[in-house]
């Protein structure tokens, strides 16, 4: 006699059809929120980090005092405020620049900010050169360097006499420009 033995199958090891799509569609449908859910969440955080890159930073024209302040040949540290300052920044809103006179109706004024790492540079005129105490950076008086490890020249300011003033385009910190 031939006994015919019956397997137990485990519970939704293979179900019908209907329970396979509705499966399926589940994992797809958790995917998908999931998928929705990072974007809802990615999208501004990724437009948060990449504005400041898009974004052009404000240039004003600041005045920095009458033409007749300043003689010929004569450089001179003239401040300014920040064209971009932040609502805390208080006295640090405030931003210099080196002005020359080079002759009665020409300025040329630079950054005082090194173009190796930022670091403020000084005016020695015995000298006639701009000297970055921080690595040795020295540059002439036109700005060109002369010595140490600044890759490029001074950066300089545009320069306008309006009205009597002298003006100097201000923007952000120039150091990799």
């Amino acid at each position: 006699m031939a006994t015919e033995t019956t397997r137990a199958e485990p519970a939704g090891a293979a179900g019908t059809p209907s329970e396979l799509s509705r499966r399926s569609f589940l994992a797809k449908l958790t995917i998908a929120a999931g998928g929705l859910g990072a974007a809802l969440v990615g999208v501004p955080v990724v437009g948060f980090l990449l504005a400041p890159l898009l974004r052009r930073s404000p240039e004003f024209w600041r005045p920095i005092g009458p033409v007749a302040q300043f003689n010929v040949g004569e450089t001179r540290l003239v401040s300014f405020v920040d064209p971009s300052p932040l609502p805390w920044a208080g006295v640090t809103a405030n931003t210099a620049a080196w002005l020359r006179r080079e002759a009665e109706d020409r300025f040329v004024a630079f950054a005082v900010n090194c173009t190796h790492l930022g670091c403020p540079v000084r005016w020695l005129p015995d000298a006639e050169l701009f000297m970055c105490p921080c690595h040795g950076g020295v540059f002439y008086q036109d700005g060109q360097v002369a010595a140490g490890p600044p890759p490029r020249q001074l950066t300089r300011y545009e320069v306008r006499v309006r009205e009597g003033q002298v003006e100097i385009l201000a923007g952000p910190i120039p150091i990799a420009r």
